[in-house]
C-alpha cells in the first residue's frame, strides 16, 4: 500500500444540531478537533471535504487543508470520491480513510488501526467495531451491530450489519463504528453502485458493499467514539475533552 489519504467529509446541513461542524468545543470548532485527531494518527495527509466556505476557513485557520465539493452529494462516500479526484488525480494514494466529521473524541490509534486489514489483498474495505458492554445497547436500533466471523485475534470478517439484536445466542455483540478505510478502486466501485435492497431496508449504506460481494474486515477496538448528533452529545464531547486536558 502507498501512504493512505485521510478524508473527513463535513457539511453544515444537520437537522438535530445545525451547523455542528462549527460547534464550539473549548474555543475550537468541532471539525478542527476531528482534523487534529486524524493528523495525530500519523498515517498520511488529512483533508477536510466540504460544501461550505466557513468550514474551509475554520480548517485553514488551524493550519489544515480543506477542499470544496458539490453540495448535492447523497452521502459522505460520494463526497469523498469527488474530493479524491481533486486532491490526488494522479492516483498516488491507493487507500482512502473516511473519518466522520462528528467524532471529536476519537482515539487517533483507532484511526491508525483501521488500515491494517488492507494488508490482505482480498479485503476491499476495512472498518472498526467494539464489544457492546451496556445492556441497553444490545437492543437499541440506533446502535448498529456488526455480525462477523473471527479470523484472527481482534479481527472479524463482516457477514452482515443490522439495527436488530444479532447474532442470536450466547457471546459478544459488536457495535459497529462508522469509520472506513477503502481501497481506491473499492471506493470507486462502491459509489458507482445503486442503493441495494438491504441497504434501503436497514438504512445502512455498508450493506450495499456486502450485497455486491465486496469483502469488509473489521478491527476490534476498545471503545466507541462519541458521535455528536444532538446538543446533549455536544455537551458530553465538551466534558470529555475538558477532562483530557486536565489529565
Amino acid at each position: 500500500m502507498s501512504d493512505p489519504l485521510v478524508l473527513i467529509p463535513a457539511r453544515l446541513a444537520a437537522t438535530r444540531l445545525p451547523e455542528k461542524p462549527l460547534a464550539d468545543i473549548a474555543g475550537t470548532p468541532m471539525i478542527v478537533h476531528v482534523w487534529r485527531r486524524a493528523v495525530e494518527a500519523g498515517i498520511g495527509p488529512v483533508v477536510v471535504c466540504t460544501d461550505t466556505a466557513e468550514i474551509v476557513q475554520a480548517v485553514e485557520a488551524a493550519g489544515g487543508l480543506a477542499v470544496m465539493t458539490r453540495p448535492d452529494h447523497p452521502s459522505g462516500s460520494d463526497r469523498l470520491a469527488e474530493a479524491l479526484e481533486v486532491i490526488d488525480p494522479e492516483g498516488r494514494h491507493d487507500v482512502v480513510v473516511n473519518v466522520q466529521g462528528d467524532l471529536p473524541t476519537i482515539d487517533p490509534a483507532a484511526i491508525a488501526a483501521s488500515v491494517a486489514p488492507l494488508a490482505d489483498r482480498a479485503v476491499d474495505i476495512a472498518t472498526l467495531c467494539a464489544v457492546i458492554t451496556r445492556p441497553e445497547e444490545r437492543t437499541e436500533p440506533s446502535v448498529v451491530k456488526l455480525v462477523g466471523s473471527e479470523i484472527a485475534p481482534r479481527r472479524l470478517r463482516a457477514l452482515y450489519f443490522t439495527r436488530a439484536t444479532a447474532p442470536y445466542g450466547d457471546g459478544p455483540l459488536f457495535h459497529h463504528i462508522g469509520l472506513y478505510a477503502y481501497r481506491r478502486r473499492a471506493l470507486a466501485r462502491f459509489v458507482s453502485l445503486p442503493p441495494s435492497p438491504l441497504e434501503q431496508r436497514e438504512k445502512l449504506e455498508q450493506l450495499r458493499a456486502l450485497e455486491a460481494g465486496m469483502r469488509i474486515d473489521a478491527v476490534v477496538v476498545d471503545d466507541v467514539p462519541l458521535g455528536v448528533d444532538t446538543p446533549h452529545d455536544l455537551e458530553r464531547a465538551r466534558a470529555i475533552l475538558a477532562a483530557r486536558r486536565l489529565n
